[in-house]
């Protein structure tokens, strides 16, 4: 058995939905930490362009990525509906910048399918599977490798390696 596959589908749980162009994604709801509207960003001098910036939130120091971006789909177009998910992965804050936010769908396990092979084309690494409720499909995202991706210019966590 292969326990460690990144890519391999969830035992279920509830997801927030929030849209990236026509497409619907979710992120484990337990990984939310609040829903806020965007507002400017800091710039950081040489960032990548998916990296909008940071934000104070209550005294921390937050960075904040355009998912969009990251992801490599068209740009985004900020309006009335832009809204920040701030999200507390491996006990760091960091804010993604979506279209909007639907809502809570909760998932069973035999809603979740494996993420499909693309072949080497279509990086999936950041996919955890797909989810299905009627006639509703939502892109899960793997959140814990998107942002321990090694671009995204945060030094690893050696000691956490270890634990």
């Amino acid at each position: 058995m292969n326990d460690s596959n990144p890519n391999a589908a969830s035992s279920g749980g509830e997801y927030l939905s929030f849209t990236l162009g026509a497409e619907h994604y979710g992120v484990d709801i337990l990984k939310v930490q609040e829903i806020r509207g965007y507002d400017s960003v800091t710039r950081v001098p040489d960032a990548p362009d998916y990296i909008k910036g940071v934000i104070n939130l209550r005294g921390t120091i937050v960075p904040v990525i355009d998912l969009r971006l990251k992801l490599r789909l068209e740009n985004a177009t900020y309006d009335a509906f832009t809204v920040m998910i701030v999200l507390n992965v491996e006990d760091r804050v960091v804010g993604i910048v979506v279209d909007s936010v639907s809502d809570v769908i909760p998932l069973n396990a035999d809603q979740i399918r494996p993420t499909p092979e693309f072949g080497a084309a279509v990086d999936t690494r950041f996919i955890s599977g797909i989810g299905t409720q009627d006639d509703r499909m939502l892109i899960l995202l793997d959140i814990e490798t998107l942002l321990d991706s090694a671009d995204m210019g945060q030094p690893a966590h050696v000691e956490d390696a270890a634990a």
